[in-house]
């Protein structure tokens, strides 16, 4: 389903503790909204969000020695955020036993009630509503990933990308319509 740590021979050079960190810190403060947008599409409550936080940060850095750079570095993250949301969904079983919790999100959001953040809060909503391959389909499309990125990415073809991505804008279309947004 999703291509996994290229553990490429291609490079056996050892990666310091301290360029592990350096390469972590680095991709963590130009990356970090990929991971709190992952974490928010997979999780229902703060705590929630903040334990993935946590758990794609760990997985993170232990994944900075087999980064070998055939790929972008966002391309990377994605690859290892999403394979780490997704197991940690299936640990917890906690996606579809639990009601959103808006108090939560209230505190997340502690903006003036607005158009462009109830249409975002849908959004959100939406997307925990999806299975997790199309979930993160639309995630990364919604990210501005190229076809080729998000095939790359997700283990598939390009051609599956575009057939899938029309389907849930179709049906995204649908339920926005029929809830008003």
């Amino acid at each position: 389903m999703f291509v996994g740590n290229s553990n490429s021979t291609a490079t056996n050079r050892t990666v310091t503790e301290s360029e592990q960190n350096s390469r972590f810190r680095e991709w963590y403060e130009n990356h970090r909204g990929i991971i709190v947008k992952i974490s928010k599409s997979f999780t229902n409550t703060i705590q929630d969000q903040q334990d993935l936080i946590q758990e794609i940060s760990v997985q993170l850095w232990k994944s900075v020695p087999s980064f070998r750079d055939k790929c972008k570095e966002s391309t990377w993250i994605y690859r290892v955020a999403l394979n780490t949301a997704i197991a940690w969904s299936r640990k917890e079983k906690r996606q579809k036993n639990k009601e959103r919790n808006f108090a939560d999100d209230a505190f997340i959001f502690s903006q003036q009630e607005n158009p462009e953040n109830k249409r975002l809060d849908w959004l959100f909503e939406q997307l925990r509503k999806l299975d997790v391959v199309d979930r993160s389909l639309l995630l990364l499309h919604l990210e501005g990933q190229s076809y080729s990125e998000i095939a790359g990415i997700l283990g598939t073809t390009e051609k599956n990308v575009g057939v899938k991505l029309s389907r849930l804008r179709k049906k995204l279309s649908q339920t926005a319509t029929r809830d008003g947004i």
